[in-house]
């Protein structure tokens, strides 16, 4: 099963706040960046996040999924229509995860 394109567009609407918020398609689901970092993505119209330390503080309760067969899990965003706790997920993850590798 792949995600639509409206509950892309719901979550970058719910992200426009930030800047420097991107998505790549990809077997038609999106991968989300945030300053060039990927911080998680949407996989089968679920919002799923990397487990920094700070996302699970965040998020102590939040279900691990997987976002496809033989993947790290991830943590399930429940609380996509809040927009500051996801602007305040986003930020306090981001310096937890790796810069991107450079490209050869």
């Amino acid at each position: 099963m792949s995600s639509s394109k409206d509950y892309l567009e719901f979550i970058l609407e719910q992200l426009s706040s930030l800047d420097e918020i991107s998505y790549k398609a990809m077997m038609g689901e999106y991968i989300i960046y945030y300053q060039g970092k990927i911080i998680g993505g949407i996989y089968d119209d679920r919002f799923l996040v990397k487990p920094t330390k700070s996302a699970k503080q965040m998020m102590a309760n939040a279900q691990y999924e997987t976002p496809y067969e033989g993947a790290k899990e991830m943590l399930l965003v429940d609380d996509i229509d809040n927009k500051d706790f996801l602007n305040k997920l986003l930020n306090s993850m981001v310096d937890e995860l790796p810069a991107p590798k450079k490209k050869k």
